[in-house]
């Protein structure tokens, strides 16, 4: 439990439901006008949605839409250290008309060719056909440089002689294309040390731990069920086989008199003289939470992850709880940038990059100039917000920031729940229109609606304000 506790809190906190695209190009650098620049960004945002909301459009074997997908890599990636994605490309159809898939592969596929029909890929560096070196399914040049990713087609211990297919083969994919320059794999990862190629599982470092509190916790659950078991021993001076009792029992209990079982609801009958003492350590042991709990801040430490946060368990005050959730987010929001870098961005580009050759969006040098790409390509990627454990305090520090000028509308949105403002801000333009129609047609004061009247009264005056200026900036 508490491994998989550390493996499911990163991929909840991390990606959650799936990073959602917010485009943010650079305007002045296209030199567009705000209006002109809010278009072309709802425009990319949608004709993204319309490939990554369906399995069919962007997985190529269709089993999860882009967002789900996020979920299997990080998983991946934390489980075994490192996952990579296929860029592959069909036929467009009518209801998509984009060709880009995307193929998730697990670290065990990506190996050192090897020629041994017994044990495949059991080498871990070998030498390619041009002399490159391979370490590991990686293939780089003299100098260190990624060439190429060599994929085998079974996993390691699966093997079939019988079935051809069945066979391990491997095939070699080169990072980048030719032409494009755009990656044919990615390769997701963290790196911990230079001129390192694979990456090491998340638990690598607590393994060891993990592994004695599973077997504490065994013995503890294995003690507490033997003591669990009600049997009685009775002891007499008479003939012991004259007693009904040695055939009673769930299980009928053997009547041999050097035989003794325990159970539940057993009674046994004991020869003259014999006695039976038992221990009573009162299982669970008193010291097991606080032992366990002791071994749980040791791994939590060491994987960024406090132990409040490790076993959800917030029991203690509110600062420490809160510091708690503080240092955890340092590390989620450092893995959901490094994911975001690897595996959306690099997909972001090669989508967008498609959707204007084939004329659906307008982005005029795109092809031409790294400044201009690099411009429309700006994005965010907006994941699930950290969670507030007093609501009150946590947004009334954010709107003393923001009066201040030491945060933004958009960023405090974005660290409360996670929305986006300017979303947020029409749709509350829609909701004040209707809560004032409403409350003219039915003849209600300004009380309508508790809390969408006076509570809008500032965005209703300001909108007032802007009516009668025909100024923007008032």
């Amino acid at each position: 439990p508490i491994a998989t506790s550390a493996i499911h809190t990163n991929r909840t906190n991390v990606i959650g439901v799936g990073l959602q695209l917010k485009s943010r190009i650079d305007r002045n650098v296209l030199q567009m006008t705000d209006e002109e620049a809010d278009a072309w960004q709802h425009q990319i945002e949608r004709e993204f949605n319309l490939w990554a909301m369906r399995k069919q459009n962007c997985d190529d074997i269709g089993v999860n839409n882009f967002y789900e997908m996020q979920q299997v890599a990080l998983t991946c990636w934390l489980m075994s250290g490192d996952v990579f994605a296929l860029i592959n490309r069909v036929k467009p159809r009518n209801m998509c008309p984009y060709s880009l898939r995307i193929h998730l592969i697990e670290a065990d596929r990506i190996s050192t060719p090897s020629t041994s029909h017994v044990y495949p890929g059991i080498s871990t560096t070998g030498r390619a056909a041009n002399g490159n070196k391979i370490l590991d399914g990686v293939e780089v040049d003299s100098n260190g440089m990624i060439q190429a990713y060599h994929i085998r087609n079974t996993y390691p211990e699966s093997f079939n002689f019988a079935n051809q297919d069945a066979q391990t083969k491997w095939q070699r994919v080169r990072a980048y294309g030719s032409k494009t320059g755009l990656p044919n794999i990615l390769h997701i990862m963290e790196s911990e040390r230079a001129d390192q190629y694979r990456g090491v599982p998340y638990l690598a470092h607590v393994i060891e731990p993990v592994l004695q509190i599973r077997r504490y916790t065994e013995a503890e659950v294995t003690a507490a069920i033997i003591e669990s078991f009600f049997t009685a021993f009775i002891k007499t001076e008479s003939d012991a086989g004259q007693m009904p009792f040695n055939e009673t029992g769930p299980d009928n209990i053997s009547a041999d008199p050097n035989e003794y079982e325990m159970g539940p609801g057993t009674i046994n009958v004991m020869k003259p003289g014999e006695d039976i003492t038992f221990g009573d350590p009162k299982r669970p042991a008193s010291g097991f939470v606080n032992f366990e709990r002791a071994l749980c801040e040791q791994i939590g430490a060491a994987l960024e992850v406090p132990a409040d946060l490790l076993l959800k368990s917030f029991n203690n005050t509110y600062s420490s709880s809160r510091a708690a959730l503080l240092e955890a987010w340092k590390a989620f929001h450092m893995r959901r940038t490094w994911f975001a870098n690897d595996f959306c961005d690099p997909i972001y580009e090669m989508f967008v990059a498609e959707a204007v050759a084939r004329g659906r969006i307008n982005a005029p040098g795109f092809f031409t100039d790294p400044i201009i790409r690099a411009a429309y390509l700006g994005c965010d990627w907006v994941g699930p917000s950290q969670g507030q454990l007093d609501p009150v305090k946590e947004m009334n520090a954010e709107v003393m920031a923001i009066s201040h000028g030491l945060t933004t509308h958009e960023a405090a949105a974005t660290r409360l729940n996670g929305s986006q403002f300017d979303r947020n801000i029409e749709q509350l333009i829609q909701e004040n229109k209707k809560l004032r129609e409403a409350r003219d047609e039915l003849g209600y004061g300004s009380g309508f609606a508790n809390g969408g009247g006076d509570s809008n009264a500032n965005v209703q005056k300001q909108e007032s304000d802007e009516g009668d200026s025909g100024d923007e900036d008032s």
